[in-house]
C-alpha cells in the first residue's frame, strides 16, 4: 500500500501508526490473496470495541440496568451503525480486495447513506442492507490501533471515539424502532405484541397488531431479530405513521393537516376502500373574491361518511379542509 494512501487513511481516523503494516492488514479483504487479511484484527477489534462501549455507558449512566446498557451497546456496535462509520470516514475507498460483487453492494449502500442525515444515528433498518465488509473494516481498524498502542484500552478509546461518532445515546434510542412502533400503535388505538421464539440456532421475532400477524424476522441474536421484525412492521404500518404524525394547524377554528388529500387517499388505498369523492357544496362571491366549501365522502366496509370543510378562497384548499376534518373524524372513531 502506497505511503500516500496510508497517510490519507491515518488522517481520516486521526491516528498515526508506528507500524504501518497493521493498517495495511486492517484494510485487506480475504478475497485479496496477495496479503494477510483483516480477519485477526477484526476479531480483536470486535471484542475490544464492545468492551469500550460497555465501559463508556456503564460510567456515563450509573442508574441504568443491564438491559438498558445492552441495548445501547448493541445499537453502537451493530453492522448498520459501524458500516455508516466506514462510509462517513470514507474507509471503503481504501479496502484491498478482488471481489466485483463487493463493489456493487458497497455502492448501493453508499448511495442510500448519501440520502440520510449524517447527524442522525441509524443502528438498524436502513433503506439498503449494510454490507458486512464495511463494519468489519471498522472493527479491524480499531483492532489495528489497539495493537499499535500496545493493547492500551484507555488510549484506544481516546483515539477512536471521534471516528465512531455519532455515538447512539439514550435520547437517540427513544426514536429507535421498538419505541416508535409502540408509540405509533398507541396513538392509533392498536395493541402491539412482539412474540419471540427459536428455530434451531436462530432467534425469531413475530410482530402482531390487534392480534393479526404483521411481520417476522430471524437472526443469531434475539435483539437483532426483534429490531428487524419491528422495522418491517413499521414499513407496513407507514400509513398510520403518516396520519398520526401529520402536522396539524388550527387557525380561527379552521383545522388543517398538511397534504391531507394525499394522506386520506393513501389511508383509503391501504384499507381497500374506494377512493375519496369530493364535491363543491358552496360557490359564492364575485369572481375576484370567490369562496368555496367542499365536502368529501368515504365509503368503508360497513358505512358511508361525509364531511364538509371550512370556507376557502380556492377549490384545492376547500378540498384539503374537508379531507383534514375527515381524517380527524376517522381517527376519533378508531377507523384509522
Amino acid at each position: 500500500m502506497e505511503p500516500r494512501v496510508i497517510a490519507a487513511v491515518e488522517d481520516k481516523i486521526g491516528y498515526q501508526f508506528r507500524n504501518k503494516k497493521l493498517l495495511e492488514e486492517a484494510l485487506t479483504h480475504s478475497s485479496f490473496t496477495h496479503a494477510v487479511s483483516y480477519q485477526r484484527l477484526e476479531f480483536i477489534g470486535d471484542s475490544i470495541l464492545s468492551s469500550m462501549i460497555c465501559n463508556h455507558f456503564y460510567l456515563a449512566y450509573p442508574t441504568f440496568d443491564p438491559g438498558q446498557l445492552s441495548l445501547l451497546r448493541a445499537a453502537n456496535v451493530s453492522t448498520e451503525k459501524l458500516a455508516r462509520v466506514a462510509i462517513h470516514r470514507r474507509l471503503h475507498l481504501y479496502v484491498r480486495h478482488s471481489s466485483p460483487p463487493l463493489v456493487q453492494s458497497v455502492k448501493a449502500f453508499v448511495d442510500a447513506v448519501a440520502q440520510e442525515d449524517p447527524l442522525r444515528p441509524i443502528s438498524y433498518g436502513g433503506a439498503v442492507k449494510a454490507p458486512k465488509v464495511l463494519s468489519d473494516i471498522v472493527e479491524s481498524v480499531v483492532g489495528a490501533v489497539y495493537v499499535d498502542l500496545n493493547f492500551n484500552i484507555e488510549k484506544l478509546w481516546v483515539t477512536v471515539r471521534a471516528m465512531l461518532e455519532p455515538i447512539v445515546t439514550p435520547e437517540d434510542m427513544e426514536h429507535q424502532p421498538v419505541t416508535k412502533l409502540f408509540e405509533l400503535c398507541q396513538k392509533n388505538g392498536k395493541k402491539i405484541d412482539i412474540k419471540p421464539c427459536r428455530n434451531g440456532d436462530k432467534s425469531i421475532a413475530n410482530v402482531y397488531v390487534d392480534g393479526e400477524f404483521v411481520a417476522s424476522a430471524s437472526s443469531d441474536q434475539k435483539y437483532t431479530a426483534k429490531l428487524e421484525a419491528v422495522n418491517i412492521a413499521l414499513h407496513k404500518l407507514s400509513h398510520l405513521e403518516s396520519l398520526s404524525t401529520s402536522k396539524m394547524v388550527e387557525d380561527n377554528d379552521n383545522f388543517t393537516i398538511e397534504e391531507a388529500k394525499h394522506k386520506l387517499y393513501e389511508a383509503c388505498r391501504v384499507k381497500k376502500w374506494p377512493k375519496p369523492v369530493y364535491s363543491i357544496e358552496k360557490d359564492s362571491g364575485p369572481s375576484h373574491d370567490k369562496k368555496f366549501i367542499s365536502s368529501v365522502q368515504i365509503t368503508t366496509e360497513d358505512d358511508v361518511f361525509q364531511m364538509s370543510g371550512d370556507e376557502k378562497s380556492r377549490v384545492k384548499e376547500a378540498e384539503s379542509s374537508a379531507a383534514s376534518l375527515m381524517i380527524r373524524a376517522l381517527q376519533q372513531m378508531n377507523y384509522l
